[in-house]
């Protein structure tokens, strides 16, 4: 009897299960932080395999994106990106989704550190070269999360604020080191003697209306003027929503994963 039926059934059936759901190539993780259980999704290069180190990115996604459908998080900024120039992203790429009403720091920060090394274990992830992005609050939280330098190769926070407006307050109390950067006389300059020499490429549209842009120049500056090594991209037509061509930009992911934590 020949084998052909059998081998297009299992054939057929593969790709019927591969297409189930948009995200079928982001691969479903779990990890327990504090008792909770919080699902992640990981992505995974072109020929990965596991005989040697791979560079690994850590996404943290917008305001937008937050609950636990574990899908979400994947509809704007980087996943998009994957899908259309996924042969550029030679890295594992992790990405988390905060909970609803919740932003990038406390448990939301403990759960994407705890992700991020959960999969850096798994996919054979290189410490050398991890790197930290993430747009909107999640630019935010790339700033925040900023200060543990000793984690990160390279930075790239897209339309990210550092201070906050009065009208838009922290939705729970931030951690100490936290609170005591945005309640600093100049927490651009508190925060950039934290970063210190970790590489950052920053991101923004200039007809922001959402984050003002004035938050990513006074943090540049401030990066300058402490000696940091530091790039900064403004668009100058540029609304929010940057990140498209941002994480579309051949040059950026080059200049990324050619970073390594001295």
């Amino acid at each position: 009897m020949s084998t052909r039926p059998v081998v297009l059934v299992l054939l057929l059936a593969a790709l019927a299960s591969s297409g189930c759901t948009r995200h079928s190539q982001f691969l479903e993780r779990e990890v327990n932080v504090a008792g909770h259980s919080y699902k992640y999704r990981v992505w995974l290069p072109h020929h990965y395999t596991k005989l040697h180190r791979w560079p690994v990115v850590l996404f943290l996604h917008g305001s937008s994106e937050r609950g636990s459908d574990n899908t979400s998080q994947l509809s704007v900024g980087l996943g998009p990106a994957l899908e259309r120039y996924g042969e550029r992203y030679k890295a594992v790429v992790v990405f988390p989704q905060a909970d609803s009403g919740q932003e990038w720091y406390g448990e939301m920060e403990t759960m994407a550190l705890a992700e991020l090394d959960a999969a850096v274990r798994e996919f054979h992830g290189d410490q050398r070269r991890i790197y930290l992005t993430g747009v909107s609050m999640g630019g935010a939280g790339t700033w925040y999360l900023a200060r543990h330098n000793q984690k990160w190769a390279a930075l790239v926070p897209v339309c990210g604020e550092v201070v906050r407006h009065p009208d838009d307050p922290f939705p729970s109390d931030p951690p100490p080191d936290i609170a005591r950067i945005v309640g600093s006389r100049d927490p651009y300059t508190t925060l950039a003697g934290q970063i210190g020499p970790t590489p950052v490429w920053a991101f923004h549209g200039a007809m922001d209306d959402i984050v003002p842009v004035t938050e990513s120049r006074s943090m540049v500056n401030a990066l300058r003027q402490a000696g940091g090594n530091v790039r900064y991209t403004e668009y100058p037509d540029g609304g929010h929503d940057v990140w498209d061509t941002a994480y579309g930009d051949a040059t950026l992911v080059h200049w990324m994963l050619e970073q390594r934590l001295r």
